[in-house]
């Protein structure tokens, strides 16, 4: 009987592990080239009254991101659209998205 008790304890908990995987995974959308969560590496870097400088993972997300695609998010955030541009300038993207001011 213990054998069959340990071996049902393994299974559950190697299903549990598997569902707990699998719902982290969902909690990520991908959006214009890069995952949501992802996108939330940059969240530092856009937030705040004196935001610090972005990571390279960052800058990583932000160079693969489509960032014509995601201005209908960016303009519905309410990040402040300068912060968006120092960001893109931190990380040395040159081709702006055409809904920012730039």
């Amino acid at each position: 009987m213990g054998k069959n008790n340990t071996k049902i304890l393994i299974t559950a908990l190697v299903m549990i592990v598997t569902a707990s995987m699998m719902i982290e995974e969902a909690k990520s959308v991908r959006i214009c080239n890069v995952s949501t969560k992802d996108l939330k590496k940059c969240r530092p870097a856009v937030t705040g009254n004196n935001p610090p400088p972005p990571t390279p993972q960052c800058c990583q997300v932000a160079k693969a991101a489509n960032l014509e695609c995601l201005c209908p998010f960016l303009s519905r955030s309410g990040i402040d659209p300068s912060k968006i541009k120092a960001l893109g300038a931190n990380c040395g993207i040159t081709k702006n998205p055409s809904c920012l001011p730039w």
